[in-house]
């Protein structure tokens, strides 16, 4: 998880608030109305939930009681939800379905796997390296998801360690006994694709450096490191967080920087300023409907009002560190979020007394 519990309230038009929502995750569209229902007095929502899981809905495997109180609200009599609802998460080590299910048991309604986005989802947007052969890189089912999100060549870390086992040199007991044969008939790697991270660091990471300066025939001599190098596609790169273990981290940058971006994001896209940001090829493929992102913070999570965290500027520095991607510029006002609130039952009853709905 990311270490700030936060969720986001995103505005769109009454039908397409959903496919706004996946669009910010790189996720199609859907059906308008799949996955919540609306009573015959009522009004579509004009409005959805992108809710972090861990830190705002569960604490490792128990639920937060606000999240059920919470869910009460976004629920009517049928169990269905009353305003869309997606579930975000940095977690890329377990199947969409598997999550899902994994959700709906915690709740106690049927959570969609549609309805859940993990750190790699809006890997679907890379088309251009589907069709690559791409060394992949994590733990759990990671060649299912990485087939899942539309890559059609994979080769595992596991498996480049048996076709060159002279490489895996940190651990001695793995190291062969006996030379083996160079081989000179395994295809060539075109990129490398990490799905968060491994559970051996370092075999992964010997592997991973081996095939880039090998330009990915990991079996040849090097003469220079190429440059560029071969592709690296990373989701999860955020090492600071918390489950169960009470480990104060923080990093504002995972959760309410990107909803504030994402905010500013959607406003420039308005004034059809939408590459000032860098976005390319990626809008041009998906067009937000989102009108409005707000960052809400919530204080289940690492995050303490009293507290000092690392959002203030170190001694002799005029702005607070960054420790969010390198492709991003920093604007410090995007660390502070648009409200802060105890738990996620209050948050909802905030956006529902913002929206004008009975909660």
């Amino acid at each position: 998880m990311a270490v700030l519990g936060s969720l986001s309230a995103v505005r769109a038009a009454p039908w397409l608030w959903r496919r706004a929502a996946y669009a910010a995750a790189g996720l199609r569209g859907l059906c308008p109305g799949k996955g919540y229902a609306v009573g015959p007095a009522q009004s579509l929502p004009t409005f959805g939930f992108l809710l972090d899981i861990d830190g705002v809905l569960v604490r490792g495997h128990r639920v937060i009681p606000a999240a059920l109180d919470a869910f009460r609200r976004l629920l009517n009599a049928q169990g269905q939800l009353r305003v869309p609802v997606v579930f975000v998460t940095n977690a890329g080590n377990i199947l969409q379905d598997s999550k899902a299910q994994e959700l709906s048991a915690l709740l106690g309604f049927k959570v969609e796997p549609d309805q859940v986005i993990l750190s790699h989802s809006p890997m679907k947007l890379f088309s251009q390296y589907h069709g690559k052969r791409m060394l992949v890189s994590g733990q759990g089912p990671v060649v299912q998801n990485a087939r899942a999100l539309g890559f059609k060549n994979v080769v595992t870390v596991d498996e480049l360690r048996v076709a060159f086992p002279v490489l895996d040199m940190v651990d001695l007991q793995r190291r062969p006994k006996t030379t083996p044969l160079p081989r000179n008939d395994f295809p060539a790697i075109e990129g490398v694709l990490l799905l968060g991270e491994p559970v051996r660091w370092e075999t992964s990471l010997q592997l991973i450096m081996d095939v880039l300066l090998s330009n990915g025939n990991p079996g040849t001599g090097v003469a220079t490191a190429p440059y560029p190098h071969l592709p690296v596609l990373a989701s999860n790169m955020d090492l600071l967080w918390m489950a169960e273990a009470k480990m104060p981290s923080d990093n504002p940058m995972s959760d309410v920087y990107g909803a504030n971006l994402f905010h500013r994001y959607l406003q420039m896209t308005q004034h059809e300023r939408a590459k000032e940001l860098g976005a390319g090829e990626l809008w041009k493929q998906q067009p937000s409907a989102a009108q409005s992102c707000a960052s809400i913070l919530v204080c289940t999570g690492v995050y303490s009002p009293e507290a000092p965290g690392s959002t203030q500027p170190a001694q002799g520095e005029d702005e607070p560190p960054f420790h969010g991607h390198r492709d991003f510029s920093f604007s410090p006002g995007l660390i502070e979020a648009s409200h802060i609130v105890n738990d996620v039952d209050e948050a909802v009853r905030l956006v529902f007394r913002k929206e004008g709905w009975a909660s």
